[in-house]
């Protein structure tokens, strides 16, 4: 590696960067294990989704690409300095071994402890690579000069399995492959009265290993490979969002395998994260999200409740299977009732209408929640004051339907959901007539061949139809 643009970030910046950090490792581990966080689960043999940088040479087996590109439009203002940092996941593979009584070690399928199973399994090992250069020396034929290059050596690590005598039982084998690559920042003045610059930042990875697959490519690529860029006195130009005048620049920009969204608080403008998945400006965690869940595509809710369906012999593997998945168990064993109230979800759009104060930053990446207290019900317009008020009937082919009313369902083209299909044809009993906020009608209803429709009752969980897509029926119709 090169030695000066290693030196650490600014106290400040790398203050300002936390926040930035702590969305990036929902980008960086996504599908870093899932549920149900057990190696033997099929979803688990296929792995590390995004941001995959492969050598060169492994480049055309698996689909995957061996660099990516970021271009961000930039207002110098007072900056001279950008700050950088990579980030990614460098796979470590793990074998179990057992201790036989002569002392030697014998590579197993797996070595069960009386609270985990230990198992094979594809560590990912968090690397940060950083750059610190002048932007003065990163325009024109100066550029490459600030290029950083590292080097991360093959290893081999070992990890003693203990009892709780404290005995050796065997132990876990972690390999680690070389791998080699390039950062390479640089800066072109766009022409025009706005004195605003493209940065291009690209990452290469430059491994010299042979041709293969997707697994054998793994050991010696870049997982989840994402940027954090920071210039201090300088603001970055939003890509969603940009001033209309920047819009035709903006519109040339090329970003390769990522993209960049400004980042950190609200106000700021001078921190960016680059990463492989699309997320929009000033990206934030929710405060509900008890924990890294590993997959923040999902839901935590379901995810928690999922994972603590688990049996305690799944449990035991998942715990065996990597420490974040066994942190992932401790943490939905221990959680309190109150903190799992908090993940079922809350309308955060509704602040611009109660007035309630908006959170510091963009929209979270992971989970859905407000704190406990802060939710918004499910709307029942019977509830609302400020919904129209509904009759008790409404006439239909002559006929006054309301609450009690037979009726079959005949939903129209005009609907566009699938279910529709399933449901013509049904014949159902009307349960209220509601208004929405514009005053439009609609009907509540259940499907009377429906076995769970005492619970829907019970629950307030009907269908809605509008009342040219039914048709009343008479009792003594077949």
């Amino acid at each position: 590696m090169t030695g000066p643009d290693l030196l650490p970030l600014p106290g400040s910046l790398d203050d300002a960067l936390d926040q930035v950090r702590t969305v990036a490792d929902a980008v960086l581990f996504e599908g870093y294990v899932l549920y149900p966080y057990r190696a033997s689960s099929a979803k688990n043999r296929m792995r590390w989704q995004f941001g995959v940088l492969v050598p060169p040479a492994c480049t055309a087996e698996g689909g995957e690409y061996a660099e990516q590109r970021t271009d961000i439009l930039l207002e110098p203002r007072t900056a001279d300095r950008l700050h950088a940092e990579l980030r990614f996941l460098h796979v470590r593979r793990r074998t179990v071994e057992r201790l036989d009584p002569d002392g030697t070690y014998t590579e197993v399928p797996e070595l069960e402890l009386p609270d985990r199973v230990l198992v094979p399994w594809d560590e990912g090992h968090e690397e940060r690579i950083r750059l610190h250069a002048p932007l003065a020396e990163l325009t024109g034929e100066q550029a490459h000069t600030r290029t950083v290059t590292f080097d991360l050596p093959p290893a081999v690590e070992h990890e003693p399995v203990l009892d709780d005598r404290g005995r050796t039982l065997g132990r876990l084998v972690r390999r680690r492959a070389r791998l080699t690559g390039e950062i390479r920042p640089g800066i072109e003045q766009l022409p025009g009265p706005y004195r605003v610059s493209r940065l291009t930042v690209t990452v290469h990875n430059t491994t010299e290993a042979p041709a293969g697959d997707r697994t054998t490519a793994l050991p010696h690529s870049m997982v989840g490979a994402h940027l954090l860029l920071a210039v201090q006195g300088g603001r970055f130009l939003s890509m969603t969002d940009p001033p209309e005048w920047a819009r035709p620049a903006v519109a040339e920009l090329r970003n390769d395998r990522t993209w960049p969204v400004l980042a950190g608080p609200a106000d700021h403008e001078d921190l960016v994260l680059s990463s492989p998945i699309i997320l929009e400006d000033h990206p934030v965690l929710a405060d509900e999200s008890p924990g890294p869940l590993y997959d923040a595509t999902e839901i935590d809710e379901i995810l928690s409740l999922r994972t603590a369906a688990l049996t305690e012999r799944e449990k035991r593997e998942a715990r065996g299977t990597d420490d974040r998945a066994a942190e992932v168990i401790d943490l939905v064993d221990s959680m309190p009732e109150a903190v799992r109230e908090r993940l079922h979800g809350a309308i955060r759009g509704l602040r611009e209408v109660t007035g309630e104060e908006q959170p510091a930053a963009g929209a979270p990446v992971a989970g859905l929640t407000l704190p406990e207290g802060t939710g918004h019900p499910w709307w029942d317009p019977q509830q609302d004051p400020e919904a129209a008020d509904a009759p008790t009937t409404i006439p239909i082919n002559g006929e006054a339907v309301g609450q009690g009313s037979r009726i079959l369902l005949t939903p129209g083209a005009r609907r566009t959901d699938a279910q529709d299909a399933f449901l013509r044809g049904c014949r159902a009993t009307v349960e209220a007539v509601v208004a929405d906020l514009d005053g439009e009608l609609h009907l509540a209803v259940v499907l009377d061949d429906d076995p769970g429709t005492d619970i829907r009752r019970q629950q307030g969980r009907f269908l809605y139809f509008k009342p040219d897509e039914v048709a009343p029926v008479k009792e003594e119709e077949p």
